[in-house]
């Protein structure tokens, strides 16, 4: 989640999490990918920016997941459609 820095005001996004698993991503520390996640078959069920689980729809054509806080991603954004 962002942090405030110091009570400056600016926002250092330092933290990203597996958006397949949940957990948060560390340098150094595997945390490895389903392979169906690898081979583009299962959309992302996390939020990369806080780790909060989405609101996912699959349909023939495609996906779209929504977190609560930052919105919705479509699998058409990454090109995956």
């Amino acid at each position: 989640m962002p942090r405030s820095d110091a009570g400056h005001g600016t926002e250092l996004v330092d933290e990203r999490y597996n958006p397949f698993t949940g957990r948060r991503v560390v340098v150094g520390v595997d945390d490895p990918t389903p392979a169906a996640a690898r081979l583009g078959l299962e959309p992302p069920r996390f939020c990369e920016q806080c780790g909060r689980r989405m609101i996912v729809q699959v349909s023939p054509d495609g996906w779209w997941a929504k977190c609560s806080r930052h919105g919705v991603l479509d699998s058409t954004l990454l090109g995956r459609r």
